[in-house]
């Protein structure tokens, strides 16, 4: 387990910041736990490495959807909100990248199930609309149509993050 850390320490890092936008080490400490309790489910049908790789991304998307993740989203936005109405002037709204970042993944984490899975493996895995179509089974029509209805609805509840009303 030691050598197999050592050798893909980087790539983990790099995945993590990756889907989440900044490092966390628990999430990487995660990964290697599920990867020690699932060795001997590997099978040797492609890389090591990608295997480990989808691990991480599993990890870190487990990670959005926990109540921990919740709590910590509702605390940091709780503290910067009364931190801004301090500081800032309603009309001066400023909104730093990662909580941007985070107001984001959480409207990504309210789409219906289907449009989500659409909305991350087209954005966050850059799969083109064939290959999500043949992953979910479903035609291209079908997945460009919850592509757009995804989208529209990130539109519609992001759009104060373009200062439009």
């Amino acid at each position: 387990m030691e050598k197999i850390i050592a050798q893909n320490r980087g790539l983990i890092k790099s995945i993590i910041k990756k889907v989440t936008g900044s490092y966390n080490e628990d999430l990487e400490q995660e990964v290697y736990i599920k990867t020690w309790k699932n060795l001997d489910a590997y099978q040797e049908q492609g890389s090591f490495r990608s295997w480990l790789a989808k691990i991480a991304k599993n990890v870190c998307l487990d990670y959005f959807k926990s109540s921990t993740y919740h709590q910590q989203t509702r605390e940091v936005c709780a503290d910067e909100v009364l931190q801004n109405k301090a500081v800032i002037s309603n009309t001066d709204k400023v909104i730093d990248a990662k909580t941007r970042q985070k107001i984001i993944l959480k409207a990504i984490d309210e789409l219906p199930n289907k449009m989500r899975k659409v909305i991350y493996w087209f954005e966050f895995e850059e799969m083109s609309i064939a290959e999500i179509a043949k992953r979910m089974g479903e035609p291209e029509g079908t997945i460009k149509s919850r592509l757009h209805n995804a989208r529209k609805i990130l539109a519609e509840k992001l759009n104060f993050l373009r200062g439009e009303d």
